[in-house]
């Protein structure tokens, strides 16, 4: 995993899975652009929150080429009136003993604010239809994405 947050405010993360494509249950290549529901078989997801208050955006990465944007006013409280302002960018590389997936978050996808508190993890389905859940940190005995004491990932950024 790399994480890089450009002087522009542009966030980008590049996800790293080691195994073998083969070795794994990924989606088809598909249009890019919004779908929901990608977290039920292998995907790569973000969660971006400010330090203080209880919104925070969850962002969605699928092999496939799609991707989902929400944001959520507090613990799974999705705001269904949120629009994204623009789109992701993702891009995959799949040798045979790897994938990559890199996702570029424009700065206006992201809450503006100082500094931001990241929770990244990737949902696996294994070609035989095992999933596991993996993150920077489970801060409950259930993998929960949501809980803000798994966004343990500090950037400081410069605003205008």
């Amino acid at each position: 995993m790399d994480v890089d947050l450009d002087a522009a405010g542009q966030l980008t993360l590049r996800y790293r899975l080691d195994a073998r494509p083969a070795d794994l249950r990924l989606p088809p290549p598909a249009t890019p652009g919004a779908a929901d529901n990608l977290w039920q078989t292998t995907c790569l997801e973000a969660f971006v929150a400010t330090p203080t208050g209880d919104d925070y955006r969850e962002f969605n990465f699928s092999p496939s080429g799609q991707w989902a944007v929400y944001r959520f006013t507090g613990y799974r409280q999705r705001d269904e009136s949120f629009r994204p302002a623009s789109a992701p960018h993702l891009s995959l590389l799949a040798p045979p003993d790897h994938i990559v997936l890199e996702a570029r978050l424009a700065a206006d996808l992201l809450p503006a604010a100082a500094a931001l508190h990241l929770g990244l993890s990737v949902v696996i389905e294994a070609a035989d239809g095992g999933k596991s859940y993996w993150a920077l940190r489970h801060a409950a005995a259930q993998p929960d994405f949501h809980l803000r004491a798994s966004f343990t990932l500090d950037l400081k950024r410069n605003l205008p």
